[in-house]
């Protein structure tokens, strides 16, 4: 199988909040693209410590994890972080994972944003066009 890696936008989300409140300006929120690892085996957004320092994300708790070599850790647990890939955006916690590595780009931000990973091609795309759908019933 193959590895597929994209480029996300990482934004301090409570930054986001403090724009609309007017008490920043929106050249002040704090934000990092990185070349994040699609994983699937991952549930949600993994970022380093360095990732979380450049963003100014608070710990909101903690918590154990198993990594891919099955070895348990005990991670970090932040604020709320907002992600977006090219047209689709999400927010979600994020794991802070000791040391340093990827960032992973989880099932749960995947599925939010509507993407779906094709290892074949090394790409990850809208599963439903390039577009934002919403279908309603």
């Amino acid at each position: 199988m193959s590895t597929v890696y994209t480029d996300i936008t990482l934004k301090n989300a409570g930054d986001l909040v403090r724009v609309q409140d007017v008490h920043i300006k929106e050249k002040d929120v704090r934000r990092v693209t990185v070349n994040a690892l699609v994983d699937t085996g991952a549930g949600t957004l993994v970022i380093t410590e360095s990732v979380r320092q450049k963003l100014g994300l608070e710990i909101k708790g903690s918590r154990s994890a198993s990594l891919a070599n099955n070895e348990k850790v005990f991670c970090k647990v932040t604020e709320p972080v907002d992600i977006s890939w090219k047209n689709r955006e999400t927010s979600c916690r994020a794991l802070v994972v000791p040391g340093e590595g990827d960032v992973l780009l989880g099932a749960i931000p995947l599925e939010d944003m509507d993407l779906v990973v094709y290892p074949a091609k090394q790409e990850l795309r809208g599963a439903h066009g390039d577009e934002v759908v919403c279908l309603l019933r």
